[in-house]
């Protein structure tokens, strides 16, 4: 299995702290964001190889990062150097799958988000319903799932559609930058990019997926620490106590 980071935002909200340096290795609790999740992801000895999505900009300092590591990690560097100019989630990963010539199945993460509870729970959930699958959780604020991608599930964790920052949201189900495609369903991304899936948003592959083929949402055992601005990177520095 492959997994792939995206890590090619500019983070223009946590300026100036990532105004020349990437979200991803800022540090919570002694750790770069990228090492908790890394660290947590290799305990399921089932990646093979990591892959680090990045724009021009911040590709080196990944790279000299990625030096330091034990596990195989390759950065891409998506060509971009602007926000204006990014190519969107989607068409970063189909990006990455053509350069290196990936086929096989896939755990694809934010690499700005930190968990208080082992992804290893969330891959094995996947093998087991042996199908793409994303994570779910149970949000009470319609202004926060506006933001968000919202599923609707059967009592089975089927999805039966999911929409992208919905005006008017469907269900209470939120669902984190957190996936994992099969092999033959990670071959349909383009497929999908062309069918005219939204490319801003990761989980706009999602949602087009789920209406090609089954797709199931794993309810999340924990919680997650969103790390958008300058107010959320202090506070999860005070909260965040690792992995449970």
């Amino acid at each position: 299995m492959k997994c792939l980071i995206l890590a090619a935002g500019y983070a223009t909200r946590l300026y100036p702290l990532t105004e020349n340096f990437p979200k991803p290795l800022l540090t919570v609790g002694g750790k770069t964001i990228l090492d908790w999740l890394i660290d947590d992801i290799d305990a399921s000895g089932e990646v093979d190889e990591y892959v680090v999505i990045s724009n021009h900009k911040f590709a080196p300092h990944f790279t000299a990062w990625a030096n330091e590591k034990k596990q195989k990690i390759v950065v891409v560097d998506d060509g971009t150097s602007t926000n204006e100019t990014r190519l969107g989630a989607v068409k970063d990963i189909q990006f990455a799958i053509e350069a290196l010539g990936l086929d096989d199945d896939m755990l694809v993460i934010a690499g700005d988000n930190l968990l208080d509870f082992s992804l290893t729970r969330f891959i094995a959930y996947a093998k087991e319903k042996g199908t793409s699958c994303i994570m779910r959780y149970f949000e009470p604020s319609a202004e926060k799932l506006k933001k968000s991608g919202v599923a609707e599930v059967d009592g089975q964790d089927l999805i039966l559609r999911l929409s992208e920052k919905p005006q008017e949201p469907k269900s209470n189900w939120a669902c984190p930058p957190f996936y994992y495609y099969t092999k033959e369903d990670a071959r349909l991304v383009k497929e999908g990019i062309v069918a005219g899936c939204g490319v801003d948003a990761p989980g706009s592959y999602i949602a087009w997926l789920c209406t090609q083929t089954d797709v199931h949402a794993m309810e999340m055992p924990g919680k997650r620490y969103d790390i958008g601005n300058l107010e959320s990177y202090e506070k999860v520095q005070k909260e965040y106590q690792g992995i449970c």
